[in-house]
């Protein structure tokens, strides 16, 4: 029998009870035992009817008794969520867990439909842009395949450059956060509010928060991450022992760049096994080796820097000098070392048991009005790769992803509930975001729904992942996120700096050329980018970071978010409202020239890294 899951919200009496079930579509009743509403308990019979329908037959009540929010019923269990005061009839409410869907609104005599808020969350914001015929900021998450080299990404999307090619439903752009004027808001906050504000931690207690409240998802194990650099050493590793290690990277055009508003870092760790030595002791050695040899397969490099490694400690030659010793370059194997000698290198592939960590954070200020990352975290996301598919496993899932799209299916992810959403690829994705007091909070169903397109189904990625692919190459690129070391180099088989490029393409400095500061500073009259300035920088970091003024506003502007909880309608710090994104998507708006389409790689060119 296929088991499916659920969410159930029952009105009963004075107060709504939500659930997680499971239930079974062959089954065609459920019954819900001594549900607790108010002082008085329930038994509820849903009736299954079709498209994974319900509607309630009957309820009964009970005589007292005691609950402690776990109920029985015939094909499972019922764990209660919350309960608040709604209303004084019986009424339901149905959502789907493996895809999220808002299926009924239902009472005794009906089983009707309506939607979630937003189904098509998995459209970001930035995919609602005018491109106005010229402008393409499109190309950074689109792509063609990669061919003759062996990707495992086979979205081939480099046609929705510029075409608004969506469902029904995603004609509407729902994030409507985008067109709130919020600056009599932002001007009731004093920058020293601000300050002190993004200055306080919030991560440090939510381990043990969750660890209380019998969490069963991915409970943050990395101490002190709310020092940013100062939780790691030189080289990336926690210092608290957790196996975490952050390396430096080139940020994604631009959403996280902190002239946009957020600040951000992303750790990586490996499973035990690529950790220890072949007789079962963690060697740093090792788990160096093998961090290197990952970052060759993902990049597909035949060669790589790494820190000194004694080759001694795993016993295998990844120079290829004929000798084991002291070692500063690896060619790439074809296995891992030490414990996990067993486990062939695929390219473009990680490793079964693969975690990422990636904070979201404000954009603080030091001494020097200089942009830093704030102690307070916006949002913890955090990725393991809890199943490894092989590239010939992989073809169809893309396969099926155009199929689904074609027959106007709309985008569903498997729920674990507090453990997150899965994607076909073998992903899990969870995270934690701000409640109205600034607290982390897990995320609902929606919003991290809307993190699953990208780290799903778009054609740039390298196995869902963006960051690591855009790790500083070899062994400088191992230690925390430090802007002030990367120049922009340029994208992999190009010569134009990466960032510059996307200036040129976009018009602005964001997606929705809504940044004024960044185009009066790297703008020409003309419109076009100032090469001059541009070219003349000596780093990223004074590219993308914004004036004093402006990381202030931004981080009052996302503080009016968080107290309103409105993050379904948009994460994006704005002040005044976008002008250069759509509300509704006309199909007779014509879709970006195909010349101005662009082949990117996601992979970057390192080698002007050291000029």
């Amino acid at each position: 029998m296929f088991k499916k899951a659920c969410y159930l919200t029952i009105l009963l009496g004075a107060s709504l009870s939500t659930f997680a079930a499971e239930y079974f579509p062959d089954s065609e009743r459920i019954v819900l035992n001594r549900i607790k509403a108010g002082d008085k308990f329930y038994d509820v019979e849903l009736e299954h009817t079709k498209n994974s329908l319900f509607k309630v037959v009957s309820v009964q009540e009970k005589s007292e008794g005691e609950s402690d929010g776990i109920f029985d019923i015939d094909t499972g269990r019922l764990f209660l969520k919350e309960v608040k005061i709604v209303s004084d009839t019986v009424k339901a409410e149905l959502f789907r867990l493996d895809n999220g869907t808002f299926l009924a609104n239902l009472d005794t005599t009906t089983g009707g439909r309506t939607d979630n808020y937003n189904r098509e969350a998995v459209i970001p914001p930035m995919c609602y842009t005018k491109t106005e015929s010229q402008f393409n900021p499109c190309y950074t998450c689109h792509q063609k395949n990669i061919s003759g080299v062996g990707h495992e990404n086979r979205m081939d999307d480099g046609g929705l450059q510029g075409d608004y090619d969506f469902s029904d439903i995603g004609t509407i752009n729902r994030w409507e956060n985008l067109f709130i004027d919020r600056t009599q808001e932002v001007n009731a906050i004093s920058d020293g509010e601000i300050l002190a504000y993004i200055r306080q931690d919030n991560y440090s207690d939510l381990a043990e928060r969750l660890e209380s409240a019998d969490f069963k998802g991915w409970i943050p194990d990395l101490k002190n991450l709310q020092l940013a650099e100062l939780a790691f050493d030189e080289q990336g590793f926690a210092k608290d022992g957790s196996y975490w290690v952050a390396f430096n990277y080139k940020p994604l055009p631009s959403t996280f760049w902190p002239t946009n508003g957020s600040t951000d870092d992303v750790m990586i760790r490996l499973p035990e096994a690529f950790r220890n030595t072949d007789q079962g002791q963690f060697s740093r050695n090792v788990y160096l080796a093998n961090l290197s040899i990952l970052e060759a397969a993902i990049k597909n490099l035949d060669e790589l820097s790494v820190p000194e490694l004694d080759e001694t400690e795993f016993n295998q030659d990844l120079n290829q000098d004929g000798q084991l010793g002291l070692i500063n370059t690896i060619k790439r194997p074809e296995t891992y070392v030490g414990a996990a000698e067993s486990v062939a290198v695929t390219t473009f592939l990680y490793p079964e048991g693969t975690d990422f960590l990636h904070t979201v954070r404000y954009v603080d200020l030091d001494e020097n009005s200089g942009a830093k990352l704030s102690t307070r975290m916006k949002e913890v996301r955090y990725m393991r790769k809890f199943k490894f598919f092989a590239k010939h496993f992989v073809g169809p899932f893309y396969d099926g992803e155009h199929f689904e799209k074609e027959q106007g299916h709309l985008p569903y992810y498997n729920s674990q509930v507090e453990k997150g959403l899965v994607n076909d690829f073998g992903w899990v994705i969870q995270g934690f975001i701000e409640n109205e007091s600034g607290q982390l909070r897990s995320l609902n169903y929606e919003e991290n729904f809307f993190c699953m397109g990208c780290h799903s189904t778009v054609g740039s990625t390298i196995d869902k992942v963006f960051s690591f692919a855009r790790k500083v190459e070899g062994a400088e690129g191992w230690g925390y996120i430090d802007l002030k070391k990367i120049k922009d180099v340029p994208a992999k088989g190009e010569t134009e700096g990466e960032y510059k490029k996307y200036l040129s393409l976009v018009g602005g400095g964001d997606e929705f050329r809504n940044n004024p500061e960044m185009i009066e500073r790297w703008f020409n009259e003309s419109g076009n980018v100032n090469d001059t300035a541009v070219d003349s920088l000596e780093n990223i970091y004074q590219l993308i970071t914004p004036s004093r003024e402006r990381a202030l506003m931004l981080n009052k502007a996302y503080q009016v978010i968080v107290k309103e909880q409105s993050f379904i309608r948009g994460r994006d710090a704005t002040v005044k409202p976008v002008t250069n994104v759509l509300k509704t998507i006309n199909t007779e708006i014509p879709p970006l020239p195909e010349e101005l389409h662009q082949e990117r790689d996601i992979r970057l060119d390192w080698s002007s890294q050291s000029d």
